[in-house]
């Protein structure tokens, strides 16, 4: 089976929620000795992608987005050891502290993005889903991050990206971090109105984005 119908069969399963099938394609990257971090980005991830552009359109619910992650999941549960055999060979990079915003109970995205960075040497902090603005404050604190990434799925939700930037002015901490977004609804235009440091638009584009971000000063440091 050549590399892009593999692709298209992994992207094929999650659109389906076929945990089975999911399984089996991720089985067949290995066979393969296909880059695992490609099979997630050019299949999977596309997979989810359609997914939640009907899920914008109201074409399917969230028990479908729930049936895909589990197909997700288990693909990934096939793919991780290889995965992480490629992370023992790169140094840590930075650390990067990702959730999902209030409001917003997405974390497929999320979860692809910490996936990629993992695998490409960032200690990652995830706290989920739907948490509130100054947590990520506090969180980000404690674990001494350099790196706040914020997920929003809805763009109902968007407004709580700019409310933890809003906070780290207030508590004059927005010098100490770089702030990154991402998520189907976000774009470029609205990282530049509401002061964040960049986006992403896939997991690929978010390490790519921090590596550049955490090879500069920050910002007024």
């Amino acid at each position: 089976m050549e590399q892009q119908e593999i692709f298209e069969k992994l992207s094929m399963a999650i659109i389906e929620g076929d945990e089975n099938k999911a399984k089996a394609f991720a089985h067949e990257v290995l066979r393969s000795k296909i880059d695992p971090l490609e099979a997630v980005e050019q299949g999977l991830s596309k997979g989810m992608i359609v997914l939640g552009d009907r899920f914008e359109k109201g074409e399917i619910f969230l028990p479908d987005l729930l049936i895909a992650g589990d197909a997700f999941n288990s693909a990934i549960d096939v793919l991780k050891p290889a995965m992480e055999a490629l992370k023992k060979n790169i140094a840590k990079v930075g650390t990067v502290l990702i959730g999902t915003v209030n409001g917003d109970v997405h974390g497929i995205g999320k979860n692809i993005v910490g996936i990629v960075l993992e695998a490409n040497g960032f200690e990652v902090v995830d706290i989920g889903v739907d948490k509130p603005s100054l947590k990520f404050v506090e969180e980000a604190e404690k674990v001494k991050a350099d790196v706040i990434g914020l997920s929003s799925l809805m763009t109902t939700t968007m407004t709580a990206q700019k409310e933890v930037i809003d906070i780290l002015k207030e508590m004059n901490l927005r010098k100490k971090y770089w702030v990154v977004i991402g998520g189907g609804p976000v774009t470029q235009e609205w990282a530049d109105q509401i002061g964040a440091d960049g986006y992403a638009g896939s997991a690929f584009q978010a390490v790519h984005l921090i590596k550049r971000l955490l090879g500069q000063k920050k910002i007024g440091a």
